[in-house]
């Protein structure tokens, strides 16, 4: 389709502080120093954006900020990434949202400041942005509270504007994992092993996969230093993670997301997806922060070839 844009996203755009050392809090009134402490761009569909962005997708995010430093970090940032932003409101009677993540090894505990992020509402919405992109990628409904009752109607209206749809969860806070009509217009969905877990009610994966396969045209699970599945109705395709020195692991999923689709609303084969997804995960943890590390599409396909000894790519940007 000739539109002006491959990939339509409406979600959060908030900065990572990412703190390591000794990173336990002790209330009190006890101060504990720590190792390092940084700011990133970042929040989960701001990740996916820049990824998708840097791999040679059109990408048109809308969202909302504060004005104020955070809130012009991420536009800066995103600009830098190659994503069109002029669908982002800055808003002055709000606080851009924020994360700290608190890292131990790879392990991390995540403290996060909604603001702006639940301040997207369905009236941030143009019904024109549906006849503008090929794809509409969902991210974090359970972080954007005010927009999510909308996301089901966003997706069915995309599907009736000839776009496919992509979704992300992400993890739920409140433990819930209410997801009535998320799947009715859903072409790819891209949870990792604990969500797929959570969302199915199933301990077991290979269980849970099943459940959600018959569920979706194409699931993509993500099982981090275990790889990714595949599964597109009776054809399933497994690749290994790629062996990468991991420093941070800040938006690897959503990096991933990225990778994935760029492949795939190009026309490769659910393998070359899979490759495509993982090596961009896995590079952007060789950096701290979410956008750091992301690839574009020849690095990744570089990355492939000297980890696998071939490509076999049939399309180039």
């Amino acid at each position: 389709m000739d539109r002006p844009y491959d990939v339509l996203v409406v979600g959060e755009a908030n900065p990572d502080i990412i703190v390591t050392g000794d990173v336990v809090p002790e209330f009190g009134q006890v101060e504990k120093l720590v190792d390092h402490l940084s700011v990133y761009a970042g929040g989960s569909a701001g990740i996916f954006a820049a990824g998708a962005a840097r791999m040679g997708l059109r990408v048109l995010f809308a969202s909302k900020v504060g004005d104020d430093l955070f809130g012009h970090f991420m536009i800066e940032a995103l600009q830098g990434a190659g994503v069109d932003t002029s669908a982002i409101i800055v808003d002055p009677r709000i606080k851009t949202g924020s994360s700290i993540h608190l890292l131990q090894g790879t392990d991390r505990a995540i403290l996060t400041f909604l603001g702006s992020i639940a301040a997207i509402t369905p009236d941030n919405v143009n019904p024109a942005w549906y006849g503008q992109a090929r794809h509409l990628h969902v991210a974090s409904p359970f972080l954007l509270n005010a927009l999510r009752p909308l996301m089901p109607e966003m997706m069915r209206k995309a599907r009736e504007a000839g776009m496919s749809v992509s979704l992300d969860t992400n993890w739920d806070p409140s433990g819930c994992w209410e997801l009535e009509g998320f799947f009715d217009c859903l072409d790819v969905f891209l949870p990792n092993e604990n969500e797929l877990k959570a969302i199915t009610s199933k301990a077991d994966l290979e269980e849970a996969t099943c459940v959600m396969a018959s569920r979706v045209p194409v699931l993509v699970t993500k099982r981090g230093a275990k790889g990714a599945t595949a599964i597109v109705g009776d054809e399933r395709v497994d690749v290994p993670a790629f062996p990468i020195r991991v420093v941070d692991t800040t938006g690897a999923g959503d990096t991933f997301d990225g990778g994935f689709l760029a492949g795939w609303l190009r026309g490769e084969s659910l393998r070359q997806c899979l490759l495509l997804g993982a090596a961009c995960g896995g590079l952007t943890t060789t950096q701290p922060g979410g956008f750091n590390g992301q690839p574009t599409w020849d690095e990744a396909v570089a990355f492939i070839r000297e980890h696998t000894g071939s490509a076999g790519f049939s399309l180039d940007v």
